[in-house]
């Protein structure tokens, strides 16, 4: 078992501390980007509202009561509006960029990047998150048109293709551009086919889970089950970010494949790799943060 590419991935999720990284991620995805999402959707035309809309409750599986809440926020737009301001929207996004440095640390660490302090750095989780709504608003546009009859083939067919397409470039950017595109493909078929399948799954479990917490719970509950889904999907894509460096270093053929004629994952220039752990990861490490033995970006 052990030297497989399967146990090299799962040592390498160990060393990114998986599971405290998935719970880190969850909680800023609830707390900072989920608002965001409710509070841009607010100040753009209904239609771009409602494709937004559509996106996440689909993604998350809402149904039922917690649909009808969930609409009451995105419907609400005016009230929105006069509480946030144009300075609050853009304090909105300042805030939310802390659940992009999050999932940037994910990737520098699973990659054994070094983390780039130039103040340019910063920026770019706000253009991330920019990018990430109009790829929710894309989405939520093909599933209106598209989503229903002899239309549904050709929007799975796009969603999966734009999916790959978002999670490639998200890999590519947050790296900073230092490995190469073809090295990245690993990881953005790997985390666009895990989260689409686990929202398929969502819409099966995702509803029985939020109705028990909402009636054990009240409103409270609704809150549980989305960070509880959240945290479902900060594991499948912290197992793509791990997969690809596992591939693009491997001395087989499956190595060779992922990164083509070139001996080297990164780019000419690129700065070098940090060194990996100088013992052998324990499960233990998984949640465990900042271990000074472990290599990474803290």
């Amino acid at each position: 078992m052990r030297h497989t590419l399967i146990w090299n991935i799962w040592e390498r999720m160990l060393e990114t501390e998986f599971v405290d990284r998935s719970v880190a991620l969850a909680g800023k995805a609830f707390v900072s980007f989920f608002p965001l999402a409710i509070v841009v959707a607010a100040f753009m035309p209904p239609g771009v509202r409602s494709a937004i809309f559509a996106t996440i409750t689909s993604r998350l599986g809402v149904r039922g009561h917690a649909l009808t809440l969930a609409k009451e926020a995105f419907v609400t737009a005016d009230d929105i509006r006069r509480a946030t301001g144009v300075l609050g929207l853009v304090m909105t996004f300042f805030f939310a960029s802390s659940f992009t440095t999050a999932l940037q640390r994910v990737y520098l660490r699973a990659w054994r990047r070094p983390r780039d302090l130039k103040v340019g750095s910063y920026t770019r989780g706000l253009v991330w998150l920019v990018a990430l709504l109009a790829f929710m608003t894309l989405t939520g546009a093909l599933a209106k048109a598209l989503g229903n009859g002899l239309g549904l083939g050709i929007f799975v067919l796009l969603t999966v293709a734009l999916s790959i397409a978002w999670w490639w470039f998200t890999a590519w950017y947050l790296l900073l551009g230092h490995v190469r595109w073809r090295a990245l493909l690993p990881t953005a078929v790997i985390s666009a086919i895990a989260l689409l399948g686990y929202a398929v799954t969502a819409g099966v479990w995702m509803p029985n889970v939020i109705t028990k917490n909402l009636n054990q719970f009240g409103f409270f509950g609704i809150a549980l089950a989305l960070v509880t889904w959240f945290s479902g999907a900060s594991i499948c894509l912290i197992v793509g970010a791990c997969a690809g460096p596992v591939l693009a270093q491997d001395p087989g053929a499956m190595g060779k494949l992922v990164r083509g004629p070139h001996a080297d994952f990164l780019v000419d220039g690129a700065p070098p790799s940090l060194d990996a752990p100088t013992r052998t990861v324990r499960l233990r490490d998984a949640f465990t943060p900042g271990s000074d033995e472990s290599p990474g970006v803290e």
